[in-house]
């Protein structure tokens, strides 16, 4: 075990809420400033600590399922510039609502239930009833706070957080951040659906080997490492030959491509179809930990198509301005030029309406079939500038359907029929 996988079991060692340095974990085991500040970095992105301004680094529970629509308290501290006063140890711990107590003590009381934060001033019994309630507790208006409240969230395991901004601006901001991950829920990634315990062959393996494992999983690609784990290579069919006694590393493809945890979905799905790769590795520096198909893609593709989008994008903003009806091959769409989509100068951007152009294209084909589509080219040849209030009709035809390509004209009239853009959008299939 190299000294890397030994800090990192002894980070996983530690207890939730411990505090680690790069000294301090340097001179304990005996290893250099650099091997640990690598290690703890590593640490931080496989979730068993975090940093937190102020505080430093600590250990917490691995979550392996975030809930995106909760936030831990050390999150609050970032997105709201805070101080953590008390409760350090449970900073790692998460929050699922949070109240403004701006009521009396009594009335207080119905509204409070563990683990959420209680927003408050310089009220010290506000601070007393928070923390004996299972609740976290931040100060606005950069007040502090009693010694004795500061040892009583120490107890509890509770922060006690102090921040300059006013209670509005403190709310804006939380549930800011809150509609941000709502909108990055569509955001999947490869760790969310790979293998956990992929079929893989070592280098010293022969082609007698393979031929079972072929009769086992049925695959028709798979990862060979080498005796640390490591990726060395890929085996296709192609590479199989009758000579069952040749090693698998005289013979393996060796240049291939690999994921990684935090790889996207979509950029997966993309690069599959431009290879034409049914499977991909998925590696943590070469170590191989899991493997990604392209019917887990596809799968995981259709669960985001029907997830329901709890906050706005950019798309959405435009789009909701439009009426929308398909038949067949052909769509049309009506709406009208909004203050979003205009450049500096008053007029409807370039960008926006290529923007508006694309998406529509995209919906066109996805309706046929429901197909999934990455766009391959599109060339957009604008004749005439647009102002705001603007009605403007879309009309879209499916002009090429293939099985793994297609092709679609993007028409843009104004409200005296006069042409504003013409498109043609180039896409690739994605299929299983």
């Amino acid at each position: 075990m190299s000294k890397h996988e030994d800090i990192i079991k002894y980070i996983l060692s530690l207890d939730v809420g411990t505090k680690i340095s790069v000294r301090g974990i340097a001179n304990g085991l005996g290893v250099s400033d650099g091997t640990a500040y690598r290690a703890i970095k590593d640490s931080d992105t496989l979730g068993i600590v975090t940093t937190i301004p102020r505080v430093g680094t600590v250990r917490i529970e691995k979550v392996e399922k975030k809930n995106i629509e909760v936030l831990t308290y050390g999150q609050v501290i970032n997105i709201v510039d805070g101080t953590l006063l008390g409760g350090k140890d449970g900073v790692y711990k998460t929050l699922h609502n949070f109240v403004i107590g701006a009521m009396t003590i009594d009335a207080m009381v119905k509204y409070i239930n563990p683990n959420c934060l209680l927003i408050t001033g310089n009220r010290e019994e506000t601070h007393r009833l928070g923390l004996m309630n299972e609740c976290g507790v931040l100060i606005t208006g950069g007040f502090g706070c009693s010694d004795e409240i500061k040892r009583l969230a120490n107890e509890k395991c509770l922060p006690i957080i102090s921040t300059s901004y006013d209670t509005f601006t403190v709310a804006s901001l939380i549930n800011r951040a809150i509609s941000e991950n709502l909108i990055k829920k569509d955001i999947v990634l490869i760790e969310d659906i790979m293998i956990s315990e992929p079929s893989s062959l070592n280098v010293n393996n022969t082609i007698s080997d393979w031929k079972e494992l072929i009769k086992y999983t049925q695959h028709q690609r798979y990862p060979v490492v080498d005796d640390e784990n490591k990726v060395v290579g890929m085996v296709t069919l192609k590479e199989l030959s009758d000579n069952d006694d040749e090693r698998l590393g005289n013979i393996m493809e060796k240049d291939f491509l690999t994921l990684t945890p935090k790889t996207t979905v979509a950029y997966a799905a993309h690069i599959m179809t431009w290879e034409g790769i049914e499977m991909f590795p998925v590696v943590n520096g070469k170590e191989l930990i899991g493997v990604v198909t392209r019917r887990d893609v596809i799968r995981a593709l259709q669960y985001m198509s029907r997830q329901p989008q709890s906050a706005e994008t950019l798309e959405d903003l435009v789009l909701k301005n439009f009426e929308f009806r398909h038949d067949g091959d052909k769509s049309y769409f009506l709406g009208k030029i909004t203050a979003e989509m205009l450049d500096p100068i008053g007029i409807a951007s370039w960008s926006s309406l290529n923007m508006l152009v694309s998406t529509m294209g995209i919906m066109t084909l996805r309706q046929k079939n429901n197909i999934n589509v990455f766009v391959d080219s599109i060339n957009t040849y604008f004749m005439k500038a647009v102002q705001i209030d603007t009605v403007i009709e879309i009309y879209t035809d499916i002009i090429d359907l293939g099985r793994n390509a297609c092709k679609v004209q993007i028409d843009m009239y104004d409200d005296k029929k006069e042409i504003i853009s013409k498109t043609f959008l180039s896409a690739n299939v994605l299929k299983e």
